[in-house]
């Protein structure tokens, strides 16, 4: 075969690699001169009878007619357009691609008990933050100002997303939390009704607005997301489920230490609610530039503290401003008062199954997809004359 092609082709002598392509398109091409060529009855008629005008003399062979190909171009500006006609032997037809991948959020959310659900979402690859922040309002049925996103690992906190940012690999490093703020009473306003839990945890109910999340000097409040960890170097480990209160600027340490106990109050172990507390652990500032911050127990207002001022403005746009911070326990203290108690458990809404099997199927299309896609309108890059 190589021999009888190269008599006819010197491009396709030798012992040179070929691409099998560009064999066929030559193939064609030979094809359409000859057996236009040989036909008496295409020799007879005119260009106008077998489908318009040819390029370089050739004769068409496909059922005697050559296929054009219309290509339209418009200017933006005074919305001219030109139209011409090229003859094609083939078309190498662009494949759609899926513009989507699967994403689980494990939605915080406030209710009369903390409530975590796993939700699976079709996110889009070239999207934004703030996108997915949308999408994850709607499954919680929240504003999406009262989002806030972030990434936590078996290990404690990672980062917070902000809406600029290109979702690229957002929740690949770790998988990837969305929480929603508690209430607030303000004042000036009706009077929050309270709820109780069993243990006597008292609760504020939820559906605080951005405006409530917003930190102020001393006198304000400032919204903090916890998680609890124990252990050191590689034995370190998160433990139950991560927070999100609301609290005063200027509290002691002391008062800071029983609002953290107050959340965990259902996890501790009955024989030690009603004991005295002291300093049971360290608080760190997590993510921020200065990841090593520990908030001290000797200072009057531990959240009044420059790290917590900085963490704030780098807490990003999108989602009211809030403080990460990592609650450090020792194995000893922790076993005590939790036993072995793991993280949290979470429980896997539909969503999440159906967005496995659909990303995890392969992707298929049809051939009228393939040119829809080909013929779809493009900007063309260029200059303003």
């Amino acid at each position: 075969l190589q021999n009888i092609v190269s008599k006819h082709s010197s491009q396709f002598r030798g012992n040179a690699q070929h691409d099998a392509l560009e064999f066929l398109l030559w193939l064609l091409d030979r094809m359409h001169e000859d057996l236009g060529a040989a036909s008496p009855a295409q020799q007879t008629r005119g260009p106008e009878e077998v489908g318009g005008p040819r390029r370089g003399g050739r004769a068409p062979w496909l059922l005697g007619e050559s296929v054009h190909a219309k290509s339209s171009l418009t200017c933006p500006h005074c919305l001219k357009q030109s139209n011409t006609f090229d003859p094609f032997l083939c078309i190498s037809l662009p494949i759609p691609l899926r513009q989507t991948r699967a994403l689980n959020v494990t939605l915080v959310l406030q209710c009369e008990r903390w409530r975590f659900v796993r939700v699976g979402l079709a996110v889009p690859l070239l999207g934004t933050v703030a996108e997915l922040r949308a999408m994850v309002a709607r499954e919680g049925h929240i504003p999406p100002e009262q989002v806030i996103l972030a990434e936590v690992s078996p290990r404690g906190f990672l980062r917070s997303l902000g809406d600029a940012e290109e979702l690229g690999a957002a929740g690949e490093a770790a998988p990837l939390y969305a929480f929603q703020p508690p209430a607030a009473c303000r004042t000036g306003t009706a009077p929050c009704r309270p709820y109780w839990l069993p243990g006597g945890q008292r609760l504020l109910p939820a559906a605080a607005r951005s405006s409530d999340c917003l930190p102020g000097g001393p006198g304000g409040r400032v919204l903090l997301l916890l998680c609890n960890t124990a252990g050191t170097g590689p034995q370190l480990a998160r433990f139950g489920p991560p927070l999100v209160l609301r609290e005063e600027r200027g509290i002691s340490w002391e008062q800071l230490q029983q609002s953290i106990l107050g959340q965990l109050r259902a996890l501790l172990r009955g024989e030690v609610r009603g004991q005295g507390t002291g300093t049971l652990f360290r608080i760190r500032l997590a993510g921020g530039s200065v990841p090593c911050t520990y908030l001290s127990p000797q200072d009057p207002r531990p959240l009044c503290h420059p790290a917590v001022d900085r963490a704030l403005q780098l807490s990003g746009a999108g989602g009211p401003p809030h403080v990460k911070l990592t609650v450090e326990w020792d194995v000893s203290t922790k076993e005590r008062l939790f036993g072995n108690i793991q993280e949290e458990m979470v429980q896997d809404a539909e969503s999440v199954r159906l967005q496995q099997q659909a990303h995890r199927q392969q992707h298929s299309c049809t051939l009228d997809e393939c040119f829809q896609l080909y013929t779809k309108e493009e900007q063309v890059p260029g200059t303003r004359t």
